[in-house]
């Protein structure tokens, strides 16, 4: 590693917030800037290769299979950035100021880092290639931990994206680094609250044995975890900063938001289908609160089942928040403004509904934004920054619109399942290649060089931390790092990467080196 250039102030010299793992100095430039080092954050982020992919993964349709512009993670990752910004300068001159600089501070280009980074992780094909790869991860390699978009998105910025040395990631600030944590935690500590009534979010296996749902950080990484949270004493075990708080709350707004975008463009929300729902739920809401919970599974295709099932999970989750009469309101809310309102006119491209539409999402992020609670005793499924009842309720019932009727369809399952099967070849053909000792020289210099990192990791982590070591012996330590290298390789691909080298493998790609260039 090479020492910090000489010339200026040292970044992080005096706040912990602002330390470098590898210390840096700032030129002339940088220090002209307001907050420069968070700024030099927000800029290595954005110049960085895995940031720029992010216009070619899927974000929740990808663009190839929808046949039209839908958002995908990087134009997810610039709205979030802007409503988490805007949330963030609402708190730091708000009436909860003084709390939140006790807690460790909200700055706006903090959250506008995190906001760009906290994607970073997610490989081909949205969430149906995380699922996908965490399944390979366990069942292929035997790597306990499997697969976690947001793991992946820490040992990204922190090992796997080199700016400009060796072993220092991108080499960002602990505010930073923390506030992208948004489970931090590693998936074994779940199993430690299997059970228990209450929970942090994310953190409860759906299993004995299969740890955290969500976690932030692989066991090769948790020292960068623990090193980056220490700048935040006042932040609880388990618990976000609040700058990732505001991050966590801004991506559910636009993802609640900007989903229904893409899909009334698509002409994919049937209007009259939706309203039943919500007409049937209205109706006989009494009903079907008094009806047994295996009869609602059993006939949740009807009308009013699925909105009577979604109340119930809201309740048995989150208590603390969840509330029977706010629940209605947002049901009403969601029903008046957006099935009777916005999905009455059918999308036709016109400039009136692009006006229509634009206007529909600024208000609805504009209060949502203004819709903002910060305490200093959060519960345990809470952030010190959370939205309001009324707002969170409403969110929820945002989300279940595309869950339901978009998720839930059966071309997008099929579409999905072929998609999976990508990923399983690639993973397949890579294993199978780097097992071949006559030919595995000719592997991917990447493929190889991400490996070589896994196994410095492992060796790393059996070192110092033996308990969480997933390898006894060198044989089974570099199973484990092939592995873990193959997945690392395989999530940094873009949609089209993916389905290109799946061509390659199978031996019948349309143009040989244009597909090659993916590798």
């Amino acid at each position: 590693m090479t020492d910090a250039p000489s010339g200026g102030p040292t970044a992080g010299a005096h706040d912990p917030r602002t330390a470098r793992r590898v210390p840096e100095a700032l030129d002339a430039y940088q220090q002209r800037e307001r907050n420069p080092e968070y700024r030099v954050d927000v800029e290595r982020i954005r110049f960085s290769p895995y940031y720029s992919r992010l216009s070619a993964v899927t974000q929740v349709i990808a663009q190839a299979g929808a046949g039209l512009a839908v958002h995908n993670r990087l134009t997810h990752s610039v709205k979030v950035a802007a409503v988490a910004r805007g949330i963030a300068v609402q708190l730091a001159n708000g009436e909860h100021a003084a709390l939140v600089d006790r807690l460790g501070g909200c700055d706006p280009v903090v959250v506008q880092a995190a906001a760009a980074a906290h994607d970073l992780g997610h490989p081909p094909f949205g969430h149906l290639g995380e699922q996908t790869l965490d399944r390979l991860a366990k069942d292929r390699f035997g790597l306990r931990e499997g697969f976690e978009g947001n793991a992946q998105t820490f040992r990204i910025i922190t090992r796997l994206d080199e700016y400009d040395r060796a072993g220092a990631g991108l080499n960002l600030t602990a505010a930073v680094r923390a506030a992208v944590l948004k489970y931090p935690w590693l998936r074994g500590e779940g199993d430690d609250w299997f059970g228990r009534d209450e929970a942090p979010r994310g953190i409860t296996p759906a299993s004995p044995g299969t740890g955290a749902y969500k976690f932030s950080a692989f066991a090769l990484d948790v020292h960068e975890m623990h090193e980056a949270r220490t700048a935040y004493p006042e932040i609880a075990p388990l618990q976000q900063t609040v700058e990732c708080s505001v991050m966590d709350i801004a991506d559910d707004i636009a993802y609640s938001l900007h989903d229904l975008d893409d899909f009334y463009r698509a002409g994919l929300l049937n209007q009259s289908t939706i309203s039943a729902e919500f007409r049937a739920w209205r109706r006989e809401r009494a009903e079907l609160h008094a009806a047994e919970q295996g009869d609602l599974v059993l006939s949740q295709r009807a009308p009013g089942r699925a909105l009577e099932l979604l109340w119930r999970r809201l309740a048995a989750k989150d208590p603390w928040i969840a509330d029977e009469d706010a629940f209605a309101d947002a049901v009403a809310r969601v029903n008046d403004e957006v099935i009777d309102g916005l999905l009455a006119v059918p999308f036709d491209g016109s400039m009136l509904t692009e006006r229509t539409l634009s206007q529909f999402t600024a208000a609805w992020i504009a209060r949502l934004q203004h819709s903002i609670a910060v305490t200093a005793t959060p519960p345990i499924r809470s952030g010190h920054v959370s939205l309001d009842r009324t707002a969170w309720h409403e969110v929820a019932v945002l989300k279940f619109l595309h869950q339901r009727f978009i998720l839930e369809r059966p071309d997008l399952a099929l579409y999905q399942r072929g998609q999976a099967s990508v990923l399983e070849r690639l993973v397949d053909g890579f294993a199978a290649w780097l097992d071949d000792p006559r030919d595995v020289r000719r592997a991917p210099r990447r493929l190889l060089d991400l490996v070589d990192l896994a196994a410095e990791d492992y060796a790393r982590v059996r070192r110092e931390a033996p308990e969480l070591a997933d390898a006894s012996d060198g044989a089974e330590l570099r199973r484990r790092a092939t592995g873990r290298g193959i997945v690392d390789y395989v999530a940094s691909l873009t949609d089209a990467q993916a389905m290109h080298i799946d061509a390659l493998i199978n031996g019948s790609p349309e143009r040989l080196w244009d597909a090659g260039q993916g590798l």
